[in-house]
Formats: C-alpha cells, sequence, structure tokens
C-alpha cells in the first residue's frame, strides 16, 4: 500500500479520492440500466439482440455464477456485509493513494468499488442482484448473466492484475 500523498518535494499531489467520481458513475449507469430492465421486462423475458447475445432478466440470490443462490436467504447479508467492507477498504485505500504515480490502480479500485455498491444496492433493496446481459452459442456453452457491475468488478480487477504485473516488472 502507498503511503500519503505526498510528492518527492513534500507537496500533495491531489488525492486519488477524485477517482469516487468514476466508483459513483458506475453505481448511477449500473442502477439506471438495472431500473430500465425493471421497467421493461418481466423475470426471464428475453430479446435476441445477435445469435450470441441476449438480454434477458434474471434474479440472482447468489454471488457470483449463483454461487449459494439456493441458500435459505442467509447469503444475502453476508454478501451485502462482505461489498460494504470491501468498499469502506477502497475508499481508504484510495484516500493514501498518489494520484500520478497509482492511476491505474486507483481507477480499477474505484471501478471494483462501484460494481460491489451497485449489486449491494440491489440486494439490499429486493434481496438479489438483477442481472440481464448473457452471451451464449445454442448447445455449445452458456455463460452466466451478468449486469453493469459485474463487467465494473472484472474491469477492475483485469487492471489490478496488469498493475500488479507493471509494477513487479518496474522493481529491481
Amino acid at each position: 500500500m502507498s503511503g500519503p500523498a505526498v510528492d518527492a518535494g513534500g507537496r500533495r499531489d491531489g488525492t486519488a479520492l477524485r477517482w469516487l467520481t468514476l466508483t459513483a458513475l458506475v453505481v448511477a449507469l449500473d442502477q439506471l440500466s438495472k431500473v430500465l430492465i425493471l421497467g421493461h421486462y418481466q423475470l426471464y423475458e428475453r430479446t435476441a439482440v445477435l445469435p450470441f447475445f441476449e438480454i434477458i432478466r434474471l434474479h440472482n440470490r447468489g454471488a457470483a455464477f449463483s454461487f449459494l443462490a439456493t441458500a435459505s436467504g442467509w447469503q444475502r447479508y453476508l454478501f451485502s456485509g462482505l461489498a460494504i467492507v470491501v468498499s469502506l477498504g477502497i475508499v481508504v485505500w484510495l484516500a493514501r493513494l498518489r494520484v500520478r504515480a497509482d492511476a491505474l490502480l486507483a481507477a480499477a479500485l474505484a471501478l471494483v468499488a462501484g460494481g460491489a455498491i451497485g449489486n449491494v444496492i440491489d440486494r439490499l433493496r429486493y434481496g438479489y442482484v438483477i442481472d440481464f446481459i448473457h452471451f451464449f452459442q445454442s448447445g455449445l456453452w452458456d455463460f452466466p448473466a451478468f449486469n453493469l457491475a459485474d463487467s465494473a468488478i472484472t474491469l477492475g480487477a483485469a487492471l489490478l492484475i496488469l498493475d500488479s504485473l507493471r509494477t513487479k516488472g518496474a522493481t529491481p
């Protein structure tokens, strides 16, 4: 973890907390997309967009790939609590980053936080996460449905890995 946000001359170089605007944008777009799905689709209703892509309204009571979806309901609070703790931890981490030196890491963390918050809003409001993006190839493969929050988390995780590889390669 980086130290305080101070440049080599002892001057503050700004705070990575400004990346929280990206977090807020992810949350806003995620929630807007879910409101649109709720307003226009019934559960399991689908629209074919391409031969391998459809919009379908699904409710995921579990975690990624519907992990623990059939549990008795306790998972809602577990996943919500974990997402809240992770999001708070990310905000603290962002506050300690140097903006110029850690921009890739800050973007990654902001994306993960936005996705986590978007999905926790669903869990607390509805008791499930609304998924609607579905890729498949009939009879060959079927990727689990997901949403914009999941996409932000995945992109953020990829950027974290990239930042880790970049940082690892930069150290002697």
